[in-house]
């Protein structure tokens, strides 16, 4: 019994290293060498190591993917996180080799969300570095050549209290793309199938990477608004263009907000449905049912209650908030309220990417190559284009439906 017991404690360990093979090793050994005897359960052993250990990363530093033979497979250039309040860094690393469940994926498309910005500067954490970034993947998978969209939501248990009652999206033990796995600012990717969606057609790699995080979390905001007929949306970028598309095609009028003196923001917001946009501070023209504040400024959420009705509702929409300042319960009376959205359900996705073509929901996109990964998110901390920025494969001549950054 008790080499069996030893099995079953090598097969469960993770990260498992060579040094501890080698220390495992010499408890089956005795004051004369090696047991021979034992020589088939050590075999077995180490194998069941292998099929049950999970990297922690596909980077060349931790967690190289390794095939049968122990050679390194091919190569691939991603951009890599190191560490909080470094830039991504340039590298080649092994291509990930995919599990059982998983898919292969040839990365065409990959949005630049400011949550990326959010794990760039240690607001949100990332458990354990280096990680590759990118959670709004576009790509086919290498087996079948079906065109796939990877999201935030990389992974749930299944077993929790949230996910037994259709909350997946509060996950106890949920895993996220870009963040607890290597994301899609590479040229491959690896995926759980069943988080994976189909793209609908019509929609070019680039156009459709947005859809994936900036639509989705977009659509849940607006579920939460509930049938509020005029709508604010605090901070008109990647989110907000797309959502207010939907708010009109719903019969909704839509209010925007700007950074102070935008007018080019503002102009853009007009361009894609507002009735009225004007600055983060100004008075909208009429009380406001509901209003979603995708920027990340806590400053804002007084503001917005102070524009809505009676029984209006602000929806935070992002992962990452500036602290909230104080503010008079009068702005609270009236059965106003404050919710914030939590990441996304495969539902949530199912059926926003089916109503996309219905509206049709356009996106209005930059394109960057894939190694210009910084400044792409350098553009997006600093405001300097309009709508959602994407990084290419290939060359990006090839995507004629998007502007080239300068």
């Amino acid at each position: 019994m008790w080499p069996m017991m030893m099995i079953a404690r090598i097969a469960t360990s993770s990260q498992i290293t060579t040094q501890k093979y080698v220390f495992t090793v010499r408890q089956f050994t005795n004051a004369n060498g090696f047991i021979p005897e034992l020589y088939p359960i050590l075999v077995l052993a180490m194998a069941l190591c292998t099929e049950f250990r999970r990297p922690t990363s596909a980077t060349g530093t931790v967690g190289a993917r390794r095939g049968s033979a122990g050679a390194t497979l091919k190569a691939m250039r991603a951009m890599v996180f190191d560490g909080v309040g470094r830039p991504l860094r340039a590298a080649e690393v092994p291509m990930p080799t995919p599990r059982a469940g998983e898919l292969l994926i040839e990365v065409h498309a990959c949005g630049v969300c400011r949550t990326d910005l959010h794990l760039l500067d240690g607001e949100v954490d990332v458990p354990h570095p280096p990680r590759i970034l990118g959670h709004q993947i576009v790509g086919t998978v290498s087996s079948d050549g079906r065109r796939v969209g990877v999201p935030w939501l990389g992974y749930t248990c299944g077993e929790c209290r949230f996910c037994r009652s259709g909350r997946e999206n509060l996950c106890e033990r949920a895993e996220f793309t870009g963040r607890d796995r290597d994301g899609g600012m590479a040229e491959y990717a690896v995926a759980d199938e069943r988080f994976c969606f189909p793209i609908p057609d019509g929609y070019p790699d680039e156009q459709a990477a947005p859809l994936l995080c900036a639509g989705l979390i977009g659509y849940r905001s607006l579920r939460m608004c509930g049938d509020a007929e005029r709508l604010g949306l605090y901070g008109f970028g990647a989110a907000a263009h797309i959502i207010a598309q939907v708010a009109r095609w719903q019969g909704r009028r839509v209010f925007a907000f700007t950074r102070p003196g935008d007018a080019t923001g503002q102009a853009f917001a007009r361009q894609f449905g507002a009735v009225w946009a004007g600055d983060a501070g100004d008075t909208p023209p009429e009380q406001l049912d509901a209003a979603i504040v995708f920027a990340p400024d806590g400053a804002l959420i007084p503001t917005a209650l102070a524009a809505l009705s009676p029984g209006g509702v602000v929806v935070c929409g992002g992962i990452h908030m500036s602290e909230i300042p104080a503010f008079d319960y009068e702005l609270l009376w009236h059965e106003r309220q404050i919710r914030s959205v939590a990441n996304l359900t495969r539902r949530d996705g199912e059926e926003f990417l089916a109503l996309a073509p219905r509206v049709p929901v356009t996106t209005h996109v930059t394109g960057y190559p894939l190694l210009a990964g910084n400044r792409a998110l350098d553009d997006l901390r600093h405001g300097r284009f309009s709508g959602a920025a994407v990084l290419l494969g290939g060359e990006l001549e090839a995507h004629p439906h998007l502007d080239a950054a300068d």
